[in-house]
């Protein structure tokens, strides 16, 4: 035995309306068209379920089981519908956001404040972490969107899992100390600190950047420090450990002791790009946090 749902919510009609025609009027059908719904479905259960008479129809003892559990179906699909409408308009939901550190200490904060005050119903959570492990996360599905940065012919989206939507380029600066004789100076060359010491945070993808511009500049960065962010390389950087190559991104708190220089020459960037999983569709607290990141990222870049 198989019974058609559709055919059972008709009938479900019918119980709750009285007749065929009542039934007929609520569900934008006709009567015949009623009629020929529940006699398949008295074929498929094999059984009568409704009763004819002058006075209209009375369901059988099969026909209240199949009506009952019409009228509990019916109630789960009002509710998931209710549901959705809430998800729709943000008025419930959840939102797992990844995000690397220098993100988080810039435009990031900006972007979720506009967010809760717009959709305080939503529950927003969020994950900071290097690249490699926002990989993972996406993997397991911890993270449903996130901001990452890649380099200039190394697109995140070469994996065909992850779709990636630009937010804004972030340049290298060099980092000095305040007592360091080139502090006084607006920006500066690679090459001119080819005989310094390196500071970087610890991250092979940091150090690749670093290599690169330096082998570029010709020569090879001797590393003093790995640092655990870039508050760590600022304050190594301070006490004349080294110099330091960072985005700029990582400069929205910069310590008095410590001169960020523009490079003249070329400076190293990162793309840092909006992350999602390509072949699936957004949910709409997603779909909204993207738009208040874009805004924010545009609003951030110049500075």
């Amino acid at each position: 035995m198989s019974l058609d749902v559709r055919r059972m919510l008709v009938l479900g009609q019918v119980a709750e309306s009285g007749s065929l025609t009542a039934a007929a009027d609520a569900l934008h059908l006709t009567v015949s068209a009623v009629s020929q719904q529940v006699a398949q479905l008295e074929r498929e259960a094999g059984q009568p379920l409704i009763g004819r008479g002058p006075r209209g129809v009375t369901l059988t003892e099969s026909g209240r089981v199949v009506a009952d559990h019409a009228a509990s179906m019916k109630m789960l699909v009002n509710a998931a519908e209710e549901e959705l409408r809430d998800l729709a308009g943000l008025r419930s939901g959840t939102l797992r956001l990844g995000t690397i550190p220098t993100v988080t200490e810039s435009f990031l904060p900006d972007a979720i404040s506009t967010f809760r005050s717009a959709h305080p119903d939503v529950k927003l959570t969020v994950q900071s972490a290097q690249i490699s492990q926002l990989r993972g996360m996406f993997l397991a599905r911890e993270v449903e969107l996130a901001v990452m940065w890649e380099r200039e012919g190394e697109p995140l989206d070469a994996d065909a899992t992850l779709l990636t939507t630009p937010l804004l380029t972030d340049p290298s600066v060099l980092l000095v100390p305040a007592s360091h004789p080139a502090a006084s100076a607006r920006d500066a060359t690679l090459g001119d600190f080819a005989h310094e010491q390196w500071i970087i945070r610890t991250s092979a993808q940091v150090l690749a950047v670093l290599r690169d511009a330096c082998r570029a500049a010709g020569f090879e960065p001797v590393v003093s420090f790995e640092a655990r962010g870039y508050q760590e390389v600022q304050a190594m950087v301070a006490i004349g450990m080294g110099v330091a190559l960072v985005p700029a991104l990582s400069l929205a708190t910069l310590r008095p002791d410590v001169v960020a220089l523009r490079l003249r020459e070329h400076p190293p960037e990162r793309h840092v790009v909006l992350v999602q999983r390509r072949h699936d569709r957004l949910a709409p607290a997603a779909v909204e946090m993207a738009r208040i990141l874009r805004k924010a990222a545009r609003t951030y870049a110049p500075q």
